[in-house]
C-alpha cells in the first residue's frame, strides 16, 4: 500500500513539476514572442526596438536573479512545495498585470516582478523530482519535466499569433492560477523532511556556498556550463529580425516562429540528451556533445547569407536541438550538492544562467557597435562556449550519485 502511495505521489510530482514548468516557460518567453507587437503598440520606433527590448529583457532577468536567491533559500528552509506554489502565484498575477501596462516603464517593472516569480518553479520542481525518484530513474523524471515544460514556448507562439499581446499575458496568468488546484495531494520530499528533524543541519545557508572554495568552484561551474543555451535563445533567436536584415534575408524573419521552433528543438534535444545520458551513464559526456553541436549550428546560422524564412525555421529548430541540454544541466546542479543546499543551488543556478543574459546582451550590443551585428554575435558566442567547456571540465560526474547526504 505504501509503495502505491509513493508511486502515485511520484507521478503527481512529475506531473505538477512538468505543467508548472510549461506555464513558467510560456510566461518567460512570451515577451520575446510579442516584443515587436507590444512595443509598437506602446509607441516604440523601429530604431529603438532592439535597445528597449534589451532593457525589458534585462529587467525580467534581473528579477530572476533576485527571485532565484529568494526562492532557493526558502526552498531549503521552508520546503520545496511552498516555493513551487509561491512562485506560481507570483508570476501568474504579474502576467495578468502585464496585460494592463500602458508604458515602457510599467512594462519593465511588471516584467521584473514576473521574473522574481518565474525564478522559483523549475528549481523547486527539479529538486522534488530528483529527491523523490530513484537514482537510477531520476534522469527520466527531469527529462519529462523539461520536455513538457519547454513546449510552453510553442504555446506562447501559437497563442500570440491568434490573440493580442494583452490577452496572451492574461492566458499565461490564468493557466498558472489553474495549476494551483493540482497542489492537493502532493507530499513534501522525504529527504527534506529528514533534514528538518536534525536541528544541527544548516538549511538554505547561502553563505555555505561561498565559505568553502571547493563548493564555490563547483557552484560557479554549474552556472557557467549553461551560458551557450541562453546565448542562443536570448540573442540569436530573440533578435532574429535584426539578424535577418544583416544576412540579407529574402523574406520576413518572424521571431515568434523562431521561438516556437527553437523550443520544439530544445524539447526534442532534452529528450535525446536525457536518453543518451541513461545509455552512456554520464551527464558530462552528453553536455560536451551538445555544447560542441551548438557551436557548429551557431556558425552555420551566422553565415547563412540570403536566408529564407523557411531556412530560418529549420535553423531555429537545429539551434534548439543542439542547445537542448537544459534538463541535463539542471539535473547536474541538483546532483552536485547535499539536501540542505540542494534547493538553493537548483533554484539559483538556472536563474543565474538566465540572469547572465544581461551580461551576454550587453556584451553583444558592445561588440555589435564596434564590429557589426554578425561579428559581434560570433565573438560573444565563442566566449560563452569556451567558458562552458572549461567549467564542464572541472565538474565531477554525477550520474547515479546517492543524494541522501548533507553539506557540512
Amino acid at each position: 500500500m505504501n509503495g502505491q502511495i509513493n508511486k502515485k505521489n511520484t507521478i503527481l510530482i512529475v506531473l505538477v513539476a512538468s505543467l508548472g514548468y510549461f506555464v513558467d516557460i510560456y510566461d518567460l518567453i512570451l515577451f520575446s514572442v510579442v516584443r515587436v507587437k507590444s512595443l509598437t503598440d506602446l509607441g516604440v520606433s523601429e530604431d529603438d526596438m532592439l535597445r528597449v527590448g534589451a532593457t525589458i529583457i534585462n529587467s525580467q532577468m534581473f528579477g530572476m536573479l533576485v527571485g532565484g536567491i529568494l526562492w532557493g533559500v526558502l526552498g531549503d528552509k521552508k520546503g520545496r512545495l511552498s516555493v513551487l506554489f509561491g512562485s506560481i502565484i507570483t508570476y501568474s498575477l504579474a502576467n495578468i498585470a502585464n496585460g494592463f501596462v500602458t508604458s515602457v516603464d510599467q512594462y519593465a517593472i511588471v516584467r521584473f516582478i514576473g521574473g522574481v516569480g518565474l525564478a522559483g518553479e523549475l528549481g523547486a520542481g527539479i529538486t522534488l523530482v530528483t529527491e523523490t525518484m530513484s537514482k537510477k530513474n531520476r534522469g527520466y523524471g527531469t527529462m519529462i519535466v523539461a520536455a513538457v515544460g519547454l513546449l510552453g514556448a510553442v504555446m506562447a507562439a501559437l497563442i500570440s499569433a491568434r490573440y493580442t499581446w494583452q490577452v496572451s499575458y492574461f492566458i499565461g496568468g490564468g493557466m498558472g492560477l489553474l495549476l494551483l488546484t493540482l497542489r492537493i495531494g502532493l507530499v513534501e520530499s522525504g529527504m527534506f523532511k529528514e533534514t528538518t528533524d536534525n536541528k544541527q543541519v544548516q538549511r538554505g545557508n547561502l553563505w555555505m556556498l561561498f565559505n568553502n572554495w571547493s563548493r564555490l568552484k563547483k557552484y560557479l561551474c554549474c552556472i557557467l556550463i549553461g551560458l551557450p543555451l541562453w546565448y542562443v535563445v536570448g540573442v540569436l533567436i530573440t533578435f532574429s529580425p535584426e539578424f535577418g536584415r544583416a544576412l540579407n534575408a529574402t523574406g520576413i524573419i518572424d521571431a515568434g516562429k523562431g521561438i516556437m521552433y527553437c523550443y520544439i528543438g530544445i524539447s526534442i534535444g532534452d529528450v535525446v540528451a536525457g536518453l543518451l545520458a541513461q545509455v552512456l551513464k554520464s551527464r558530462k559526456k552528453v553536455m560536451l556533445i551538445f555544447i560542441l553541436l551548438t557551436t557548429v549550428v551557431v556558425a552555420i546560422y551566422l553565415n547563412s547569407f540570403g536566408l529564407t524564412p523557411e531556412g530560418f525555421i529549420l535553423l531555429s529548430l537545429l539551434l534548439g536541438f543542439a542547445s537542448g541540454y537544459w534538463a541535463t544541466f539542471v539535473t547536474i546542479a541538483a546532483e552536485q550538492f547535499g539536501t540542505n543546499l540542494r534547493a538553493t543551488v537548483t533554484t539559483t543556478v538556472p536563474n543565474f544562467v538566465r540572469g547572465s543574459l544581461v551580461a551576454i546582451t550587453l556584451g553583444f550590443q558592445f561588440f555589435k557597435d564596434q564590429i557589426g551585428i554578425l561579428e559581434g554575435a560570433m565573438v560573444i558566442g565563442a566566449i560563452t562556449v569556451v567558458i562552458a567547456l572549461l567549467a564542464l571540465s572541472q565538474l565531477k560526474e554525477s550520474f547515479g550519485k546517492d543524494l541522501d547526504y548533507v553539506e557540512e
